[in-house]
This record gives structure tokens, C-alpha cells and sequence, in this order.
């Protein structure tokens, strides 16, 4: 187990592009996406959150019109946005490989530079995902001058096991693009503090506004702390969201509440 641990204040100020993915419609969402990435930089974010498949939508049936390896497509969009507006940036495209195509979310460092790349390891049968994409078969950590990075995406959250993963591996914030929708509003709340909470580090998740067909999309994008709380919490509206974070809470929540030194592996199975 290699818990990280901070000693000082190191202050990250994040940025959650909540906004309105119009499926199949690139080039507007780029524009878009721009916009957010200027008005977080003016508020001195240093770090902004795309939602998932922010620069498509959910236009599988058109995957592969899409989809494109990773430093190609929407990956090289985000690599240019980061660049342009100094930024670390994040958030989910479609990624083509030797094996299909995949939900892919990606940390770029200001000068464009990769830090990591994670394929959705959970699909979610009822957008379809399982039909069109191939799964991920292993985690991602990037390093980052604030800690540890984890990358997950939306359905995700409802595996805490992946969360777990990567606290014992070392995260200190984990970074979650989404496309949520209203109808399950309350368990994105419940989940995204859950896993803060449980796991005693920051869990930024950036959802997405508006409409597609029949599905309702609420925003609520929010940053939870170690102990479970918003520090920012959205509302239904298409701009950004800032939350300014101290990374040392994880290691203060853990000093005060040890939960990682109590755990019992060994005791975690039902009796013979």
C-alpha cells in the first residue's frame, strides 16, 4: 500500500466545465469548451474538468466517425486547449485501437503533454456502451505537482472497488467526467461524496447540462472533500464551477481518522 502523503499547504484551484454536449456537433462543443477554458483561466483555475464525451456526445451508432487514437482527434483538442489557455485539462473522447473503440478520459499538462490515459472500465448498458465499445482492463494513476491523479468515468461511480484501487495506490484527487442524467440525480450526489468520503481524498466530477432525445441532463457538477462535503456544488446552468482545494486535507483527514491502517483485508470473506 502506497499511501501518499503531503505535508504543508498545496493549494489547487479546479475548474468544472459544466456544459451542453450537443451530439455529433464538434465543432460547436469545441467552441464551447473554449469559452470555458477562458473563463477558467481568468478566475485562476489551474486545472478544468470536461464533461464526458464532451466533444460528441453520445453519438455511438457514429463511433467510428469519431473516434480517433490517442494524441489524434479529440485528444490532440484537449492537448490544444491546455496549451492555449495554460491549463492542465481533462476530460473523456473516444479513443480508436488495436482492439475497438473506447470511453477514454485523458490529463494533459499545460504544455500539451500526456500525463495519462484511462479507458472506461464499466459500460453502461443503458446508453448503449456495451454494444459499441470495448471495456478498459486496468487502472490509471498520473503524476501531477499536486499528488496523484485518478481518472475514472461516470457509471464508475458505482463500483467503489475502483476507488478503493486507486486510494491505496496513492490518489489524492481523483478527476470524473460524466454524462449523468436527472432521473438518478440523487445517487450522483450520494456517490460522488461517497467516494470522497470513504476513501478520504478529493473527488472532482464535472456532468453535463441539457438535452438529448428523452434524457434529461442536471449538471450538479461538485468537488468533495476527504470528509464527504461540496466544497463547490452546481446547478443546472451551462459555465464553470471553481473550487479552490488545500491537498493537505488528505493527509489531515487520515492523521485524524485512520480508516486505511484499520482495514482488515484478510477478515473482508464470509465464514466457512
Amino acid at each position: 500500500m502506497a499511501l501518499y502523503q503531503v505535508w504543508g499547504s498545496v493549494m489547487l484551484t479546479i475548474a468544472l466545465a459544466q456544459m451542453d454536449v450537443n451530439a455529433g456537433q464538434s465543432d460547436a462543443n469545441l467552441a464551447r469548451a473554449r469559452v470555458l477554458c477562458a473563463q477558467a483561466r481568468d478566475t485562476g483555475a489551474e486545472l478544468i474538468l470536461l464533461p464526458e464525451l464532451w466533444l460528441h456526445g453520445y453519438d455511438l451508432a457514429h463511433a467510428a466517425r469519431w473516434a480517433a487514437p490517442v494524441g489524434d482527434g479529440g485528444f490532440a483538442a484537449m492537448a490544444s486547449l491546455a496549451q492555449e489557455f495554460g491549463l492542465y485539462v481533462a476530460g473523456s473522447t473516444l479513443e480508436c485501437h488495436e482492439e475497438g473503440v473506447s470511453n477514454t478520459a485523458a490529463f494533459y499538462a499545460p504544455d500539451g503533454e500526456l500525463l495519462g490515459a484511462y479507458r472506461k472500465v464499466h459500460l453502461f448498458r443503458l446508453m448503449s456502451e456495451h454494444h459499441y465499445l470495448v471495456p478498459g482492463n486496468h487502472l490509471v494513476l498520473c503524476d501531477s505537482p499536486w499528488g496523484p491523479v485518478g481518472l475514472a468515468i461516470c457509471y464508475d461511480l458505482r463500483f467503489p472497488e475502483l476507488f478503493r484501487a486507486l486510494a491505496l495506490a496513492g490518489a489524492m484527487l481523483i478527476l470524473v467526467p460524466a454524462q449523468w442524467p436527472t432521473k438518478r440525480l440523487n445517487a450522483w450526489l450520494l456517490m460522488v461524496r461517497a467516494r470522497a468520503a470513504e476513501n478520504e481524498l478529493f473527488v472532482a466530477a464535472c456532468n453535463r447540462v441539457g438535452q438529448d432525445g428523452d434524457v434529461s441532463f442536471p449538471g450538479q457538477s461538485l468537488v468533495a472533500n476527504p470528509l464527504g462535503e461540496a466544497v463547490v456544488n452546481g446547478d443546472d446552468r451551462d459555465r464553470p464551477f471553481i473550487a479552490r482545494v488545500d491537498l493537505d486535507d488528505v493527509s489531515a483527514a487520515r492523521r485524524y481518522l485512520p480508516v486505511f491502517e484499520d482495514r482488515r483485508p484478510g477478515a473482508y470473506r464470509l465464514a466457512e
